[in-house]
């Protein structure tokens, strides 16, 4: 394939033309600063045909690219084989991520519910603790409220109020709240935070216990795991709690869970969805979930980075056989191509390089085989053509041979034609005209076909017509049939091969007795058609150049006026239809019969119609 990349405004299609049109109508607008409207529409259609010009043009160029097969096996091979483990590793890579996520995310939801349950039993331990001794309940409480909370705040109302600590402002929560517990948000000022809170009613007195969610505290809730944040009401510590990595296979995951917080002021308001986010990374989660003693962790990157680079190993591999099987056969129908090109070119002789013992190297050795064949062929066909002009050459010669012209008689009308069957043959036939209005006439069949034929069939006209040179000063009496075709028995005896012979019939025609003396040698008898009488003008010797001494007879038959005599060559009557029939002497005799006041013309035309 002959690409050209020659880039011409009459190679560029309708699209890129539009494009270059619009390109120019923008940039005068722009230029000039007239028509801002329509500067902006040029604009965006000039972006849009681009795209278009873009897309197409990537599309040429990946033709392109894909046109030669080594391309296109390379990207068969990523889409069969890179592609799928990319997405494998892209799968277990989310897989990975997603379950890593998960399990920080459970560990410390868990943790942080279990510090918000710490706020639940001193509530409730508060609301049934007797009203004359509530700072005794309180004091048991607090060592369980500091394990969970630093910080936090405590209102007391009933019997007796108390507040923790004394200068707490904490107020009472709006009235439709009951017995709660769990995060929540209240406002602080103009900002809203974020605190986790318990909420209990019993017997007339009411505990409400609130603790900010800090960055101290939720860095604390599960350690070493990495930083936990509320987007948006908890900020990030100063420091990063995340641990280093422990490989370059030791990412980093950042993951989102969300939770519903109700607000404090709105108690009846459906919750607000809150995130919170946890940063850490695999080694962190995992050595948390098999446990740091054993080291749990490190063993199990460590298995992961050998089966990784287990993977890489055999990947690898496997893409070298691929190149290296992708270049054996991409080189040979490389190889096959320039022999085409070869080929084309008509360079026959070019052999394409065969390595191997497999179906590729036997397909170029057949390759090989094949151009070596053609290329006889090519000398075959040249000869075949160089034998055909010189047999045409040969059938132009013999049609000169052929008489032209029918010699003038005043009682017989004399017609004849040959069609040969290739382009040259052995028929003969002869017309020659004799003193005192006399003609000689002859109808041959040499034996076999082709030019050797046709050669022999000049011979035996150039030598009739000798003879009948040498005596054309002799009266018609003086000439004999039967002892001109023996002398042509001899000279074709003596001048040509044993295997080469002819049927021949000879006849002279006296105008004025209207007497015609033939010789039949060997030939298919001709049919002399009197009256209503059908006669067979039989052999009277045998053929000619077949023996070197023949005895011929000569036979002599008055001819009357509407006589027909009809001459043939087995051309004639040999012929078979699909059936095997041949034409036969008999359906000639029929056509001789029926179209007998025909002219000659007219009955040679019927015969060769039926024949």
């Amino acid at each position: 394939m002959k690409r050209d990349d020659d880039v011409s405004w009459g190679r560029l299609g309708w699209i890129e033309r539009l494009f270059l049109v619009l390109m120019a109508i923008w940039a005068l607008l722009f230029f000039t600063g007239m028509a801002q409207r329509y500067q902006t529409l040029a604009a965006v259609a000039a972006i849009f045909m681009g795209v278009l010009a873009i897309v197409k043009i990537g599309r040429m160029a990946m033709r392109n690219l894909i046109w030669r097969l080594r391309n296109r096996l390379i990207v068969a091979y990523l889409f069969i084989a890179v592609v799928p483990i990319v997405l494998i590793l892209a799968l277990m890579l989310v897989t990975s991520w997603a379950l890593v996520g998960q399990m920080a995310v459970y560990m410390v939801n868990r943790e942080l519910d279990n510090r918000m349950r710490t706020l639940d039993w001193p509530a409730e331990t508060l609301t049934r603790a007797p009203a004359r001794d509530p700072q005794t309940a309180l004091t048991r409480s607090l060592p369980m409220l500091r394990r969970g909370f630093s910080k936090f705040e405590m209102l007391a109302t009933g019997e007796q109020q108390f507040r923790y600590p004394p200068d707490s402002k904490l107020s009472a929560p709006p009235e439709p709240w009951k017995n709660a517990s769990g995060l929540i948000t209240r406002k602080d000022g103009d900002t809203e935070r974020l605190f986790a809170w318990a909420h209990s009613e019993q017997g007339g007195n009411e505990v409400t216990i609130l603790a900010p969610i800090t960055a101290e505290l939720l860095s604390g809730l599960v350690p070493g795991i990495g930083d936990i944040t509320f987007p948006g009401y908890t900020q990030r510590s100063a420091k990063s709690h995340v641990p280093a990595a422990a490989n370059g296979l030791d990412f980093g995951v950042s993951f989102l869970y969300p939770m519903f917080v109700p607000s404090w002021e709105n108690p009846t308001a459906p919750p607000r969805q809150l995130y919170f986010m946890v940063d850490t990374r695999y080694s962190a989660v995992l050595g948390i979930v098999f446990g740091q003693k054993a080291d749990w962790s490190e063993l199990a990157m460590t298995a992961l980075v050998a089966l990784v680079g287990v993977f890489l190993i055999v990947e690898m591999a496997s893409l070298w056989a691929g190149i290296k099987l992708t270049r054996t056969i991409t080189g040979a129908v490389h190889e096959l191509y320039e022999g085409t090109q070869h080929v084309r070119e008509g360079d026959f002789n070019y052999r394409i390089p065969v390595k191997g013992t497999d179906q590729i190297a036997e397909l170029g050795g057949s390759f090989n085989t094949m151009t070596e064949n053609l290329g006889r062929l090519i000398v075959v066909a040249k000869e075949k053509e160089r034998l055909e002009s010189e047999l045409a050459i040969a059938r132009d010669v013999q049609n000169q041979l052929f008489p032209k012209d029918v010699p003038f008689t005043k009682s017989l009308e004399l017609k004849g034609v040959c069609t040969p069957a290739r382009m040259v043959s052995g028929d003969y036939y002869d017309f020659m005209a004799l003193p005192n209005d006399g003609l000689a006439f002859a109808i041959g069949d040499v034996a076999g076909k082709g030019i050797s034929a046709a050669l022999l069939m000049a011979t035996i006209q150039s030598t009739m017509r000798t003879q009948l040179s040498t005596a054309n000063g002799s009266p018609l009496q003086h000439l004999s049939a039967a002892k001109m075709v023996a002398t042509l028995n001899r000279q074709l005896y003596a001048t040509t091969s044993p295997e080469k012979y002819a049927t021949f019939y000879f006849a002279l025609y006296d105008e004025a007795l209207h007497t015609l003396t033939y010789t039949n040698a060997g030939h298919l008898a001709p049919m002399l058609l009197h009256g209503n009488n059908l006669e067979m003008l039989d052999s009277t010797g045998t053929v000619v150049g077949a023996f070197p001494v023949a005895v011929y007879e000569e036979k002599t038959v008055t001819l009357e006026q509407g006589d027909v005599l009809l001459a043939y060559t087995d051309g004639i009557v040999e012929p078979e239809n699909v059936y095997g029939e041949m034409f036969g002497e008999d359906r000639l005799k029929d056509l001789l019969v029926k179209y007998a006041r025909a002219d000659s013309a007219e009955l040679i035309a019927r015969t060769m119609e039926a024949v």
